[in-house]
């Protein structure tokens, strides 16, 4: 349970990973409103370089912000914070296969484990709420929707794999807001990279999320879609290193960076 005297929007960054770390399992959307958020995937070194290329290659839907050396766990993005136990819930894969989902990954790290930082599309949730554009995931209490499609990644090395997006439904009154919001910060995805029919990107049922959960529409909504920083997990299935560590998709590492720091004026 979280501390009664906390309010998820306004707690600061080291006291949302406190609670984390003390055993709090939710996702992160709506917490400490204002700062960061990014995805995580450790690799061993080897692999290293394969997952450094496809982002680079990839970079709408796997904008790095960080990367550590080996054996890391510690971020400059996050002042104190230990990336293996204040994330709220971790994803263990091993041979590309989905292992565990752990609070905590203290006993499974390695010393030439490189970790990834990689923007995550919460970190405009906070400007697009400023500018009036509703929420209906953080409105209902559920994990964002996200989902595979069938827009294969530019292929990096071993890395290869299609492209996940997340999706929000939004008025469509404000899509265009909701557009010019999210491209004015192009480090954690940018603007959307489809409006409406789900089917271009080749999802069937946008009641059955690959990931998170599903959201109700309000009347009037249109489905919106952005690259996702859950796409190296994607690719991951597909390339089947035999070590890596993630976080659970919509259950993320809350940094001390400003989302402003991320915004074009």
């Amino acid at each position: 349970m979280t501390s009664q005297s906390l309010i998820p929007q306004s707690t600061s960054p080291s006291e949302a990973r406190a609670e984390f770390r003390s055993g709090l399992v939710v996702p992160t959307s709506g917490w400490a409103a204002g700062y960061t958020q990014v995805n995580m995937i450790s690799v061993p070194a080897d692999w290293a370089y394969d997952v450094l290329l496809f982002c680079q290659r990839n970079p709408k839907p796997c904008p790095v912000l960080d990367v550590t050396d080996p054996g890391a766990t510690a971020s400059v993005l996050a002042e104190g914070a230990d990336l293996r136990t204040d994330i709220p819930r971790y994803r263990l894969w091993r041979d590309g296969q989905l292992e565990a989902e752990l609070d905590d990954v203290v006993d499974h790290w390695r010393d030439d484990l490189v970790t990834f930082l990689i923007g995550c599309s919460f970190t405009f949730e906070s400007p697009l709420v400023e500018a009036g554009v509703p929420l209906r995931h953080v409105e209902q209490g559920r994990n964002v929707s996200m989902y595979r499609t069938d827009v294969e990644c530019r292929p990096a090395g071993r890395m290869h794999g299609p492209m996940v997006v997340s999706m929000r439904y939004i008025p469509e009154s404000l899509v265009e807001t909701a557009f010019q919001v999210s491209a004015r910060m192009p480090a954690v995805h940018g603007a959307p990279v489809h409006v409406g029919d789900p089917r271009a990107l080749g999802i069937a049922d946008l009641a059955q999320p690959d990931y998170g959960d599903s959201v109700e529409p309000q009347d009037g909504d249109v489905p919106v879609f952005w690259a996702c920083g859950v796409t190296p997990q994607a690719a991951l299935i597909a390339s089947k290193p035999p070590l890596a560590i993630t976080h659970a998709p919509g259950y993320m590492l809350i940094t001390d960076v400003a989302d402003s720091d991320y915004r074009i004026p």
